[in-house]
């Protein structure tokens, strides 16, 4: 059975691309992408398989 990991990351408006392409060079799937608490900024949800 396969088993993840997950991280909740905030997201910086204008650094998005740079925030998540770097997640992902580490192996990070994005899952999902929400409104940050009381609807300030975003957050990023994201897993990759344990090792």
């Amino acid at each position: 059975m396969t088993k993840w990991e997950y991280a909740t990351i905030p997201l910086i408006i204008h650094a998005t691309k740079q925030i998540l392409d770097q997640w992902g060079e580490d192996g990070w799937e994005l899952v999902q992408v929400v409104p940050g608490p009381e609807g300030n900024g975003l957050v990023a949800y994201l897993k990759r398989e344990k090792q």
